[in-house]
């Protein structure tokens, strides 16, 4: 990913995220330049991490609906117990940018994995306590990733949404 620009909206249901991804899709933008952060709950498995790059995965829990709609359309999935933030389950770019910080050990001072992969696709470190508190309330990110002016087109388009809190962070 060489654009380090980002949109990050803050959805309070996996249902307004849902909805989100199919407007910037009926919009124009491509899908796979989106990505999706929302805490998991795995009752039935006790799973350490998983990710992948291409598969579709058959399972995630009581949202398996919500997650298996969204993994035909974004570019990669994965299911990590990040700690500090919790069971985390994404799919996008951002899942490349998670493992690896994970793999370089790029945590960065007093980063968590998710806050090192946000500060490697350009979000500064002051907004990424802000997300990750937001994922531990249950809540979730769409994460645009692209050029200036398709971040901000898609802020634009993100922020008809009241209840969506929209940030832009341009490199």
């Amino acid at each position: 990913m060489t654009d380090k620009n980002s949109c990050v909206a803050i959805y309070k249901t996996h249902t307004e995220a849902e909805e989100a991804v199919k407007e910037l899709s009926h919009a124009g933008f491509d899908v796979k330049k989106l990505s999706i952060v929302g805490m998991g709950y795995h009752t039935e498995e006790n799973v350490a991490g998983y990710y992948t790059t291409g598969d579709r995965v058959k399972f995630w829990g009581a949202q398996g609906a919500f997650w298996g709609g969204l993994w035909g359309l974004l570019l990669g999935s994965a299911f990590l117990w990040v700690p500090g933030v919790g069971p985390l389950v994404m799919g996008g770019p951002i899942v490349a940018a998670l493992v690896g910080a994970l793999e370089g050990a790029a945590l960065t001072g007093s980063l968590t994995a998710l806050g090192a992969a946000l500060f490697s696709i350009g979000v500064p470190k002051d907004s990424i306590l802000k997300y990750e508190t937001a994922l531990k309330a249950d809540k979730f990110l769409l994460i645009v990733h692209g050029t200036r002016d398709e971040v901000e087109r898609a802020a634009e388009l993100l922020r008809t949404n009241k209840e969506a809190d929209v940030s832009t962070h341009n490199s």
